[in-house]
């Protein structure tokens, strides 16, 4: 469940989504807060402009798996602009940390994606996290903050 706590973070993640757009990546922004609501880490997809592998939900799992200690990642909450692909939901549970929480999901994107025709260029097929990592408290999409995401990724979509 989304909580009005939440709310500041997802947010966040919508802003560094654009901001990834701005930069010439695929938009998607990402979160790490401790489990006293602190903002430990933060970063955007770098897809395109660094390699195919910098996803921001990876690039906080890293950060928290070098910098945190196995019980406070434990606690940690994730928050993202758009569900966890597989890779990224593996490094989530592989880092073992706590509670993922997303504003849209990857559902919503392959229907985004069908309503102005685009094809998926993803080299692996789309699970839920909850198929990947079974044990992860996971939470979204955001009604209302899904259709900021819906834009951004719309842009993205239409420029590629």
């Amino acid at each position: 469940m989304i909580t009005d706590h939440d709310m500041p973070h997802l947010r966040r993640c919508v802003a560094l989504a654009a901001d990834a757009l701005e930069a010439g990546d695929e938009p998607f922004g990402s979160v790490l807060v401790d489990g006293d609501g602190q903002v430990l880490c933060e970063d955007r997809n770098r897809a395109n402009t660094v390699d195919p592998t910098y996803h921001p939900e990876i690039a906080v799992a890293k950060w928290a798996a070098q910098h945190m200690t196995v019980d406070a990642r434990a606690k940690a909450v994730v928050y993202t602009s758009g569900e966890h692909c597989a890779m990224c939901a593996a490094a989530h549970a592989w880092a073992g940390l706590g509670r993922i929480a997303y504003v849209s999901s990857s559902k919503q994107l392959t229907e985004w994606m069908m309503e102005i025709n685009v094809k998926s260029t993803s080299p692996i097929n789309t699970f839920s996290i909850q198929d990947i990592a079974p044990n992860i408290p996971v939470s979204g999409p955001v009604a209302g903050l899904d259709k900021e995401i819906k834009a951004l990724q719309q842009r993205a979509l239409q420029r590629s």
